[in-house]
């Protein structure tokens, strides 16, 4: 079981299972909204603890389609974690345990800003990487 929580802890809940795949974005969107490594989590390995009611959702206008999901108590984004999806990506770093798995893979290098040295072997990819 991994624990997970926002930073103030009013958004708290367990996975079930270790995320199915981990990968850095770049891109200066997932930047800005505090989530660029995400791990992709199932959702019914989801389990809640506490905090659902307190979680606000940020839907962007076109092009833009993802609706993403923050703590209305101390703004830690929550990524996609009230998707519909039977998968989705939520940040890392709400992760408390360790998930068990290593990044697969860094995106949208070409948007990664000039001070930031990429420290790990996973591949890298100028934009979307493609589907196996």
């Amino acid at each position: 079981m991994i624990k997970a929580s926002c930073c103030c802890g009013a958004v708290r809940f367990e996975l079930l299972a270790k995320p199915s795949m981990m990968g850095t974005c770049h891109c200066t969107r997932c930047r800005k909204l505090g989530a660029s490594t995400l791990v992709f989590v199932r959702k019914d390995d989801l389990k809640w603890i506490e905090g659902k009611d307190n979680i606000q959702r940020f839907k962007p206008t076109a092009p833009y389609k993802y609706t993403r999901c923050f703590c209305r108590t101390c703004g830690s984004s929550l990524g996609e974690i009230l998707s519909a999806e039977d998968s989705f990506p939520i940040p890392a770093n709400l992760l408390d345990s360790d998930p068990g798995i290593k990044n697969r893979f860094h995106e949208f290098v070409s948007d990664k800003p000039d001070w930031l040295e990429i420290g790990d072997d996973a591949p890298q990819y100028q934009e979307h990487p493609e589907p196996a």
